[in-house]
């Protein structure tokens, strides 16, 4: 346990779980899609589905969609700044079996073209946990260095990654893989002890079945 766990994020309030932890999400998921979101599809479930307007979740989560941090004034006016951006935003309440009641299920567009589908909970003093990408439960915080590499399940592709993070001097703390099915869609979570170069992260995405390399920076969501 550290302070922050102890005396709670510095954050624009009401809420550490419905502001501070629904920004972090948004900002998580900004970070993961890889670009400026341009249309967001937002299921609130649980607890969110039925405070989210009066607590400001959905300001938070616009403004971390767009990018600020969780302490940042702005987020306040999140729903008109994301409006002024030109962003396309539906909102709606999901019932998602079993999930943590400050959940909130994404689907974004980037304006390149990129998706992202994210369902993430808000799990007290603005941590937050990410619990499917894409279809594919997972299972990760962001409160490390972490690297989320979209992959093709084939052989060796576990090996390439670990060796070129070995080259490159980077300790590998957890790791976690997840696939659709043998052979098909799967995803790469490797939680880092410090911080790679934009050098490996490429290294790795110009290897074969490699499909994209996310990097969200340790507390930076």
């Amino acid at each position: 346990m550290d302070l922050f766990d102890i005396v709670g994020p510095v954050m624009i309030g009401p809420s550490s779980s419905h502001t501070a932890g629904a920004a972090r999400i948004g900002l998580a998921a900004r970070w993961i899609l890889g670009e400026r979101v341009v249309e967001a599809h937002i299921g609130f479930h649980g607890s969110f589905a039925r405070t989210h307007q009066g607590h400001g979740t959905d300001r938070a989560i616009l403004s971390g969609l767009m990018g600020m941090a969780i302490d940042d004034p702005r987020m306040r006016d999140g729903i008109r700044l994301a409006q002024e951006s030109g962003m396309k935003v539906e909102t709606h309440a999901v019932q998602l079996r079993g999930a943590h009641p400050n959940t909130v299920q994404l689907e974004l567009i980037g304006e390149n073209g990129h998706t992202l589908q994210m369902e993430a909970a808000s799990i007290g003093g603005g941590n937050i946990r990410i619990t499917r990408l894409d279809g594919l439960d997972v299972d990760f915080t962001g409160e490390e260095n972490t690297v989320i590499i979209h992959h093709q399940d084939i052989p060796g592709t576990i090996a390439v990654v670990s060796t070129i993070m070995a080259r490159d001097r980077l300790n590998i703390g957890t790791m976690q893989v997840y696939r659709r099915k043998a052979g098909g869609d799967a995803v790469m979570i490797l939680e880092l002890d410090a911080e790679p170069a934009l050098e490996t992260l490429k290294g790795i995405e110009g290897q074969r079945g490699i499909v994209s390399v996310q990097f969200l920076r340790k507390r930076g969501v």
